[in-house]
């Protein structure tokens, strides 16, 4: 197993990353973050992942090793590859999406390409348990207002992206209701 690469960026391709390491060219299939990593022109290191299958190996790079532990049990969901387990650890970094993993947002998950509403439910259901983000323990069962006020503009018709958009653009401070009224107010 390939676990780590330390060299320095020498290219990149449409399937990925060329990382120079002792002067053989890696091909990594990278997550923005690690690419931003490597835009510097400067040695770096990148956590991977090994992907092996009948007709090929394929390097996943990640910035640390949260992102390949996401990654990971990404890839234990039934029905997750690692294209869709990438483009899921890609969306955003790894404790927001633990968190929504830990609240139950599978909408969070259905604007990702490659994902309905089944495979999201899929994801929060069985990496519920698994996954720790930084979620107050005092909140108990209650839905967070970030959560009410989004989806409150979703059903208004608002895609999930362009809600927690406008929402990005309000006092999050405000309760669910103030947030909504303010973005609307905003689009308007």
């Amino acid at each position: 197993m390939i676990a780590r690469l330390r060299g320095v960026p020498a290219g990149r391709s449409a399937e990925g990353l060329i990382l120079d390491v002792g002067g053989v060219g890696y091909l990594v299939a990278a997550t923005p973050s690690a690419l931003r990593q490597a835009g510097a022109g400067h040695e770096v290191t990148l956590e991977t992942y090994l992907h092996v299958r009948e007709d090929a190996l394929q390097l996943y790079g990640f910035e640390d090793a949260r992102e390949r532990e996401l990654f990971v049990k990404l890839l234990g969901v039934s029905g997750i590859g690692p294209k869709v387990a990438l483009a899921i650890v890609s969306s955003g970094r790894p404790d927001e999406l633990g968190r929504a993993i830990a609240l139950g947002d599978a909408a969070r998950f259905q604007v990702i390409p490659g994902i309905g509403k089944k495979t999201a439910e899929r994801i929060v259901l069985e990496l519920k348990g698994s996954v720790t983000a930084a979620v107050d323990p005092g909140e108990g069962q209650q839905v967070p207002a970030e959560l009410v006020a989004r989806d409150a503009l979703v059903e208004l018709g608002y895609s999930v992206v362009e809600a927690e958009a406008a929402l990005a653009r309000v006092d999050p401070d405000l309760p669910a209701e103030e947030r909504v009224r303010e973005a609307l107010r905003r689009a308007a």
